[in-house]
């Protein structure tokens, strides 16, 4: 580890230590609420990442990156990528056959 980033480690336990943040995954969530809010330009770039990744829908990556649907659309096509419309009757089917699964199990 270098220097610099064991300042920045010591810095946080410091922090923490003191009973500014509860732990260091709060102080991170902090920070990089901070780091969002100051650099617009990530949270698209975040949004788009999970949203390919297909960790997110288009409603929640539209969401995160601070725009309407169709505003999160255009953005989409500017970085070469088009939103992708799940299957309606396969996510239908297979959450059908998961409760038909759970009644089985339940009786």
């Amino acid at each position: 580890m270098t220097t610099d980033r064991m300042i920045v480690w010591e810095d946080a336990n410091l922090l923490v230590q003191e009973g500014m943040y509860r732990d260091r995954d709060t102080l991170f969530d902090d920070a990089m609420r901070a780091l969002m809010r100051s650099k617009p330009e990530l949270r698209t770039t975040l949004a788009i990442a999970l949203y390919k990744r297909k960790t997110v829908s288009l409603a929640r990556a539209a969401e995160i990156a601070g725009l309407d649907h169709e505003n999160f659309k255009e953005c989409l096509r500017e970085h070469g990528m088009r939103h992708q419309i799940e299957p309606v009757g396969e996510a239908l089917r297979d959450e059908v056959a998961q409760l038909i699964q759970l009644r089985k199990e339940a009786a």
